[in-house]
């Protein structure tokens, strides 16, 4: 005879019925759909005494990453992604090529002076 381990196998200490009476009570909760451009479907649940000005007219889907509206026929279209842009991208849009030249000059000649090469130009 074995001795030890629960008198029902596979189950745990504990564990007892599954229902409201040991689990609470279930709030009341509205289902909303959200559809996304590819068709998916998204159901988010919501206290029912939440006010409908705070349910959110947009989520992003979960399975796709894109928006995702209520309106079955009309589901929000993405947002054009740009492509990343480098630190030396951003640069070039606020520097003109002349101070680029006049700021790398600057640099070269504070560089030359700390070194002790400088040359006359």
């Amino acid at each position: 005879m074995a001795t030890g381990g629960s008198a029902i196998r596979g189950s745990r200490v504990g564990s007892g019925p599954m229902g409201e009476q040991d689990r609470g009570y279930h709030a009341e909760r509205v289902a909303v759909s959200y559809w996304d451009a590819m068709g998916n479907e998204t159901v988010r649940y919501f206290a029912a005494n939440v006010p409908a000005e705070e349910i959110p007219e947009t989520i992003d889907s979960p399975s796709t990453g894109l928006p995702a509206g209520r309106d079955k026929a009309n589901p929000p279209q993405s947002a054009k992604n740009e492509p990343y842009k480098t630190h030396l991208a951003y640069v070039k849009e606020r520097r003109t090529d002349e101070e680029a030249a006049q700021l790398l000059e600057e640099a070269l000649q504070a560089l030359r002076a700390r070194r002790g090469t400088t040359t006359a130009s």
